[in-house]
């Protein structure tokens, strides 16, 4: 069998990560970056692997940047703690990559479980993303927030789903936001975007109509409709942020 690398980037993990890294326990070899967790993610994580490196956070790019430079084998999965891996996609990767496929690198659509229930619609699912990659043919871009691969070649994909247990509870939603807002609102403004009004009367109510009625989002219940006012939210408040951002920035200039 082919050798398979896996990476993980962690902070304050401790709920998600042994589960994760149990999923991929046949994997060749595990690295984990912890950007200095305050609870008992390390602690977990050197259960399954010796390779786990504590760092100064420098953005999620730069962490798993640094995470496949520790690899030792060509083919790497990329995890966030919150997923995991079945054994119908275990053996679905193995069998791929020791098969010497012509392919840079794959995508697999992520099942979400967001508060209590399967997400199957709302622009969710299937919601692919690239994860299993040569190392020579990709790298992170630079992105803020929501990096991705840059992929030097083909794509293929994965017939199997990858799972997503994101946002157990609407607590740990919020936890996430503000970071998140603040982070894409940054990117925004270090690209030179302005604010528009529309930007926070327009946007947000697209957003909505959009992910609830478009991509029938009102089929996936209750959740569904949260899903889709707190993405509208996502939206306006990173926005927001930019003109927070802007103001200030204008501001100091006048002094």
């Amino acid at each position: 069998m082919t050798p398979l690398s896996v990476i993980v980037i962690t902070k304050n993990e401790s709920q998600n990560i042994a589960a994760c890294l149990e999923s991929v326990r046949w994997a060749d070899e595990i690295i984990v970056v912890d950007a200095e967790s305050t609870d008992e993610t390390v602690a977990i994580a050197q259960q399954f692997t010796q390779k786990v490196f504590v760092r100064p956070w420098q953005g999620f790019a730069a962490a798993k940047q640094f995470a496949i430079a520790q690899t030792t084998h060509e083919w790497i999965l990329w995890l966030d703690a919150d997923e995991r891996v079945l054994p119908e996609l275990a053996t679905e990767i193995q069998n791929v990559i020791t098969s010497k496929p012509s392919h840079a690198a794959f995508t697999v659509a992520r099942r979400a479980y967001f508060l209590g229930r399967w997400i199957k619609h709302s622009g969710w699912y299937p919601g692919r993303v690239a994860r299993l990659f040569h190392k020579q043919r990709a790298h992170f871009n630079s992105a803020s927030v929501h990096e991705g691969l840059v992929i030097n070649g083909s794509v293929g994909e994965l017939r199997n789903d990858l799972l997503h247990f994101t946002d157990p509870t609407i607590y740990r939603y919020f936890e996430k936001y503000n970071r998140y807002t603040t982070l894409a609102a940054d990117e925004l403004h270090s690209k030179g975007r302005h604010f528009h009004l529309a930007d926070v009367l327009v946007r947000p109510v697209w957003q909505f109509i959009r992910m609830y009625i478009i991509r029938l989002g009102f089929l996936d219940g209750v959740q569904g409709l949260l899903l889709a006012l707190f993405s509208s939210s996502y939206v306006f408040t990173k926005y927001a942020k930019l003109w927070e951002k802007e103001s200030i920035h204008i501001n100091r200039k006048q002094l």
